[in-house]
């Protein structure tokens, strides 16, 4: 096989990959694609393992999440982008083995952060709460 043989094999790999649609092993998952193993996902793609997420896509052993993409054994994430072993994050990215932050970039092993600053768990509920009211109402079009 040669260089080439072998690059133009592979791009046809590649494009009948991304041309399937179907669902392998999942259970009661509805509006996926692409995904294995799930269970209970919903408007999901390109899942592996995951159970109960919406919304979500590229994502591996990942439970409750929604609107996120690309995360890896994380639970409860909302809105997050690239973040592992991580869980009841929002609107976080690129974050790693981090619990509670809400709208942090690049942390590690940190909880209770608001935009990657430290606040005490009371206050972190409470801002938090304030937050997820104002943002829905913005997100959802209520001023």
């Amino acid at each position: 096989m040669t260089k080439a043989e072998f690059e133009q094999a592979l791009a046809a790999l590649l494009r009948a990959h991304e041309g399937r649609s179907e669902n392998q092993r999942c259970v009661e998952c509805r509006e996926c694609e692409r995904c294995a193993d799930c269970t209970f996902c919903k408007g999901s793609k390109g899942l592996s393992r995951c159970h109960y997420c919406a919304d979500t896509k590229d994502s591996v052993d990942c439970t409750h999440c929604h609107r996120s993409s690309a995360l890896v054994g994380c639970s409860h994430c909302t809105g997050c982008t690239r973040c592992s072993q991580s869980a009841y994050l929002e609107e976080c990215v690129d974050c790693d083995d981090c619990r509670y932050c809400f709208g942090c970039v690049g942390l590690s092993k940190r909880e209770f952060h608001v935009l990657n600053e430290r606040l005490e768990r009371r206050q972190f509920f409470e801002l938090t709460a304030k937050l997820r009211r104002e943002l829905g109402a913005r997100r959802s079009g209520r001023t």
